[in-house]
């Protein structure tokens, strides 16, 4: 009986040093791995490959809007200002003028005179509906377009324009053919605006 004691203590010593053993390994493990964690993190954090995409800001930056491109420019006897940003001839055949108007007189000034003269526009009151683009290769003039009401197809400014105010305008025209691509853009007595179409998408 005391023989099998014995051994009994004896495996239980073996395995109370061996389950240390294996304590210190694993914490030694356990160790080492924590020392190179920073490491590990440094380098993964390298600061460089997230920012090479924006050390070249200004190569990717989009080209400027069209509502800041001036294509033409041109001012009344009265002090207005014109200013075309966009022409643009769509699938559908149309062509679409958008652009600024500016009040550079004193006072509140309303463009009754821009709807034009034809009884069809009566209703537009102080719009775009007096423009029209000329085509002098093809000796063609074209005017707004409008519903069956009478409506143009153009912007209606409502309120009138205060002194130095600016106001955003879009008006439709039907395009002229493919080969016409430069024409004239007028509206009641404002000079002629020598533009260019663009090819829309």
């Amino acid at each position: 009986m005391s023989m099998r004691h014995t051994m009994k203590a004896r495996r239980a010593l073996t395995a109370a040093a061996i389950t240390t053993g294996l304590a210190f390994t694993v914490a030694g493990c356990g160790g080492d791995s924590g020392g190179q964690q920073p490491a590990q993190s440094s380098n993964s954090s390298t600061p460089a490959p997230a920012k090479q995409p924006d050390q070249k800001p200004k190569e990717n930056q989009p080209e400027t809007p069209a509502s800041d491109t001036v294509l033409a420019e041109v001012k009344g006897g009265q002090n207005h200002s014109l200013t075309i940003n966009s022409v643009i001839r769509d699938a559908g055949g149309f062509v679409t003028v958008t652009g600024k108007v500016r009040n550079g007189r004193p006072g509140v000034w309303v463009p009754n005179d821009w709807s034009g003269d034809e009884k069809e526009l009566n209703t537009n009151g102080a719009s775009m509906a007096g423009a029209s683009l000329v085509d002098k290769t093809g000796k063609k003039k074209y005017l707004v377009l409008r519903d069956t009401d009478g409506r143009c197809l153009c912007t209606k400014f409502t309120g009138g324009f205060k002194r130095d105010e600016e106001k955003t305008f879009f008006a439709q025209f039907p395009a002229p053919p493919t080969t016409s691509n430069k024409v004239d853009f007028q509206i009641a007595d404002m000079p002629p605006a020598s533009i260019e179409i663009t090819e829309g998408q």
